[in-house]
């Protein structure tokens, strides 16, 4: 009896540890497949001057390139910092601001030309259950009222199908430590798209700022270029903050002037 006795025993306390280890497991051990790890997302940029010379009057383009994210959407991006080489600086001889609350109401015809400062082009996709659909969208910056004696920027987005949705950027100018000179601070508003579908994702955004030909005879907005160039040519920086809590940097680099 005794032997018995001491094999229930035995048995229990082996299906009790069976048990105990079933309770434990995870779902990679019953042969679940694991959630795919979501891809991050990154920018790439490319800075360029138009013409490009030392001490002129010159237009710069800043282009965008954001890549990754889940099911090949980037997440949308809603902060960004885009940092400039010290010694380019903008120059605007006729001073007009206009506030963002107008060009949300009326778009581009809402502000005087004065206030202009340049335009762009960008692209946003976003992943509607199973298709990827995409919007071509019309970016103009214009000159914001001043904030804390420093100038800021608004930057109307206009798309038109599928989305056909306005919204407008608001970014500020702030001085930045060597060897930058200037930076640019952008809050990314949410995109709305379709109903019950996620806000829409920048996949591409080129920005230029610099002369323009809508005032014949007028003096023009500018970038200056500086009269001399670091050694390696000129440096640029972006840091980026993005909807799903992630962040990111970009540097480049553009040539000096030959």
């Amino acid at each position: 009896m005794p032997t018995q006795i001491a094999e229930w025993i035995s048995v229990g306390l082996a299906g009790a540890a069976v048990l105990a280890v079933n309770a434990c497991a995870t779902p990679e051990s019953w042969g679940a497949t694991p959630a795919a790890p979501q891809a991050t997302t990154s920018a790439h940029i490319e800075p360029s001057f138009s013409p490009d010379r030392l001490d002129a009057k010159s237009s710069l383009t800043f282009t965008i390139h954001y890549t990754g994210g889940e099911l090949g959407v980037p997440s949308p991006v809603r902060r960004s910092v885009l940092r400039f080489p010290a010694g380019v600086s903008l120059e605007l001889p006729e001073l007009d601001s206009c506030p963002a609350s107008r060009l949300q109401a009326h778009g581009a015809p809402g502000c005087r030309p004065q206030s202009k400062l340049g335009s762009g082009s960008a692209l946003v996709e976003v992943r509607a259950g199973s298709q990827t659909l995409s919007e071509d969208v019309s970016l103009a910056v214009f000159l914001g009222p001043p904030r804390n004696l420093q100038p800021t920027f608004e930057i109307l987005a206009q798309g038109d199908t599928p989305f056909d949705e306005r919204v407008v950027l608001a970014g500020a100018m702030l001085p930045d430590h060597s060897p930058y000179g200037q930076a640019l601070s952008i809050v990314v508003p949410p995109i709305r798209t379709l109903t019950f579908e996620p806000d829409a994702s920048i996949v591409t955004f080129s920005l230029t700022i610099g002369p323009s030909h809508r005032h014949r005879g007028a003096p023009a907005d500018a970038v200056v270029m500086p009269s001399s160039c670091p050694a390696g040519g000129f440096p640029f920086a972006a840091e980026f903050s993005y909807a799903d809590g992630s962040s990111g940097r970009a540097t480049a680099t553009a040539p000096c002037p030959r």
